[in-house]
């Protein structure tokens, strides 16, 4: 092998690269098989179910032994709830904040197993998860329910042991988003965030749960598209020598693999560019960088990486050290027993999920102690889940609360729109007029006011008024006293089935928050 091809296969190993569609389409392959791309990231577009998932991931296994002599890692963000890409015929595990709700931590460790043998069994050896950012404000719209809660403490409490099940399962696990995406206000998917707290500030919040994940010994951590300015006043983080080698790799002392948050986001594509940041991030001290969507745009940074190295740009010692680490990890984790493919969504894994998610319900405000009774006409309002956050799955998914929960438990359903104004209010508050119980479903919306407004209208009637979040508890803040409000923390028909059950009285709502919903 002569050393200029060499080096494109050494390229690929610190690459991973992603497509569209649920298989291999030609530009993709021909990336794999031109630039040797090594590592590939999967999201629902290419997922419609267990079968179609295993089956491709045995054509990108295939592929890139075939052209790089290495297994490759596959990737996914199966954080559970508000951020799954498993379909339902397999276990999707509540999300970080539901879980910590239980106020159990081995819930935790169990969630990260049982998603690990699922995955694995399925193909998949990487999970971009837990999320180890601590949401301490309260706009920030792309972490939210993401985190496991809004103190440093609370996160270590939960995140240690989904990272031990995930391990425990075969899978790698992966702490983002370093140093920490808890405190912004700007989706980083569109846009380049500032935090801008001192150093001391950082290590008494943001940076507790990763020194604590790295001391545990976690596989991977995950860079942010954040301005620290603090700590480096020009670079965000992802492209931060300051940041990624002085303070994660040297003063934190980590030593497992750095990887890049997604280079096509709008935060280093709008900036410095993609081609030039997977360069940049290199140099900065990343071992792995990542492209999910474009096969052009990864082979343009494959070169791109591959001339500064040639011309003496890159690290030789720390080029080698990278190879080394993905080695490792590939070496340590990708030989790993495959559980049977019968475990996938099987009855034991969905029915111990499901108490799970039963216990994950908070009851924020319940007037008398317990919920009203439906009645005979209850009225269920809410809009369907929409893109909260880029990092949500692609399409606007039509599947509405209002109208689910009216078909389960017989009523009228009322559909709104994501953030009513006063005309459509009025006459959804009209046309509810008549009903016994309202149940109004809420996503998101201590940021889309116009819900609450709502739900503050609606409770102005003589019917009693519950209102459920499914996204962020935030929505729960403001609300009239009069309202019953419950915590769901996820838009999922197995949500959705927990909820009817509280409402039913056939289980009771156990959880408490890990986030600030009411003052005291």
């Amino acid at each position: 092998m002569n050393t200029n091809s060499s080096l494109i296969y050494q390229v690929g190993q610190r690459m991973m690269a992603g497509f569209d569609g649920p298989y291999l389409d030609e530009a993709f392959i021909q990336l794999i098989k031109k630039w040797k791309i090594g590592n590939v990231i999967l999201f629902a577009w290419n997922i419609t179910g267990k079968e179609q998932l295993r089956e491709l991931c045995r054509d990108i296994q295939k592929l890139v032994q075939e052209e790089t002599g290495r297994p490759a890692f596959i990737a996914i963000d199966q954080e559970g709830g508000a951020v799954s890409r498993l379909p339902g015929d397999a276990t999707r595990i509540p999300g970080a904040m539901a879980i910590a709700a239980t106020g159990n931590p081995d819930n935790a460790y169990a969630a990260g197993r049982m998603t690990a043998e699922e995955l694995l069994a399925l193909g998949v050896n990487f999970n971009l998860a837990p999320v180890l950012d601590v949401n301490s404000n309260d706009a920030n719209p792309v972490i939210g329910v993401r985190s496991y809660g809004e103190k440093p403490e609370t996160v270590i409490q939960y995140a240690l042991p989904m990272m031990r099940g995930l391990d425990a399962g075969g899978v790698l696990s992966c702490a983002k988003h370093f140093p920490g995406h808890g405190d912004t206000s700007v989706d980083s998917h569109l846009a380049l965030p500032t935090v801008d707290k001192s150093v001391d500030e950082l290590w008494e919040n943001e940076l507790v749960p990763f020194q604590a994940a790295a001391k545990a010994g976690i596989p991977a951590v995950m860079s942010s598209h954040i301005l620290f300015p603090k700590l480096d006043a020009k670079q965000p983080a992802t492209l931060s020598r300051s940041i990624l080698t002085d303070l994660l790799r040297k003063e934190m002392g980590y030593e497992g693999l750095i990887m890049t948050d997604c280079m096509e986001m709008k935060a280093i594509q709008h900036t410095v560019g993609t081609v030039q940041g997977t360069v940049d991030a290199i140099k900065a001290g990343a071992d792995m960088v990542l492209i999910s969507h474009t096969a052009s745009v990864a082979e343009a940074s494959a070169i791109a990486i591959r001339e500064a190295l040639e011309a003496g740009e890159i690290d030789a010692a720390e080029w080698e050290q990278s190879l080394a680490r993905i080695s490792a990890l590939k070496d340590n984790y990708l030989d790993r027993p495959v559980p049977d493919y019968a475990i996938v969504g099987c009855e034991s894994n969905m029915e111990a999920n499901f108490k799970l998610l039963q216990e994950t319900l908070t009851p924020i405000r319940v007037p008398g102690g317990k919920f009203p009774e439906l009645g005979d006409n209850p009225y269920f309002l809410g809009c369907p889940a929409f893109r909260a956050t880029m990092v949500s799955n692609r399409d606007d998914d039509p599947f509405s609360f209002p109208v689910y929960m009216a078909e389960k438990l017989g009523g009228t359903a009322l559909v709104s729109s994501s953030d009513p104004a006063a005309e459509e209010i009025a006459e959804l508050v009209k046309q509810a007029s008549q009903a016994s119980c309202i149940v109004v479903g809420t996503y998101n919306g201590h940021l889309y006011k116009g819900q609450l407004e709502l739900v503050n209208s609606l409770a102005a009637g003589s019917a009693p008024v519950v209102a459920v979040a499914l996204r962020n508890p935030y929505d729960l803040r403001h609300l009239n006293p009069t309202v019953w409000s419950l915590a769901a923390y996820e838009y999922t028909d197995q949500v959705f089935d927990a909820v009817a059950n509280v409402l039913q009285g056939k289980a009771a709502a156990t959880g408490k928050p890990t986030v600030t919903v009411l003052s005291e």
